[in-house]
């Protein structure tokens, strides 16, 4: 009877053990806290994942903010949604005021400094974790990248005159009706250039920069653009101590008027009717280079 008593008390202790070791085994399982991350490639350098490493994009008709993205384009780029993001959820490197949401026919969707954040599913099956194969798909696909200098957004030019302007390949302005994709900052602000300006010359800004808050440089020296376009086209010229961001030679500026009553910038064009088309155009990537005069 003793050794029958002292057997069932070692199979106790025992079976005890093993709870206790699975306990402490469970509680020294690391729970990754992210759901947005950064990954880098060598080609493209830094960009939005989500928690399982799939690549998030960017959709160049999401010009004004909104998801542009309907009908049978949502079977290949499904929306990205993260509901009730954290800092604490986001990589180091990511700052929460710069992620939002907006709401589309099938639900809310994270945006990323204002761009509505995509998935690619190429005949509706989600590219695997690691993978980047939606970049520059249609040229109006790209990677999520935190750090992008310039932007491409397909949209319709509207001047400050109110009329709806399309741009030839020779860069010739006529009233109509048509998309034109063009260069932007990370946020979507469009950039212009300056008919009268000639290769590496800033010919507007004024010494005082009493005329920059009209048409303010595009202060970087930094070159991060998508993969459709040549970074070696892009420099930097020095404008009264500031740097300021060249397109085969044409300085790069903003127009300060483009923004709404409630300081949203994001798909306007202004700039281009003022004083009247020519004289401020936007770039494209077949942008003329600037004449050596």
């Amino acid at each position: 009877m003793k050794k029958i008593k002292n057997s069932i008390l070692l199979i106790c202790l025992v079976a005890s053990g093993i709870v206790l070791f699975q306990c402490k085994k469970s509680d020294n399982v690391v729970v990754d806290p992210y759901v947005i991350k950064l990954a880098t490639s060598s080609t493209l350098g830094s960009y939005l994942t989500d928690k399982d490493g799939n690549t998030l994009y960017f959709f160049s008709n999401d010009a004004n903010g909104a998801n542009n993205c309907t009908g049978g384009c949502t079977t290949a780029w499904p929306n990205f949604n993260a509901t009730g993001l954290l800092q604490s959820q986001l990589t180091l490197g990511l700052d929460l005021a710069d992620f939002g949401t907006v709401s589309t026919p099938t639900g809310s969707q994270t945006t990323y400094k204002g761009w509505p954040l995509y998935y690619y599913a190429p005949n509706g099956v989600r590219e695997k974790s690691g993978e980047t194969t939606g970049e520059g798909v249609g040229s109006v696909w790209f990677v999520a990248k935190p750090d992008y200098t310039i932007m491409l957004v397909k949209s319709q030019l509207v001047g400050l005159d109110t009329k709806s302007y399309v741009v030839s390949a020779t860069n010739v302005y006529s009233e109509g009706v048509g998309t034109t994709t063009y260069f932007t900052d990370i946020m979507g602000r469009t950039l212009y250039a300056y008919a009268k300006d000639s290769s590496n010359i800033n010919k507007f800004t004024k010494a005082d920069f009493s005329n920059n808050a009209v048409w303010p440089l595009y202060e970087t020296d930094k070159v991060v653009v998508p993969s459709v376009l040549d970074k070696t086209l892009f420099g930097s010229i020095t404008v009264y101590g500031r740097k300021q961001l060249t397109y085969k030679g044409w300085p790069i500026y903003y127009y300060g008027p483009d923004v709404d009553t409630n300081g949203k910038f994001r798909g306007y064009n202004k700039g281009v009717s003022v004083p009247k088309p020519n004289v401020w155009p936007v770039f494209f990537k077949d942008y003329p280079a600037a004449p050596k005069k």
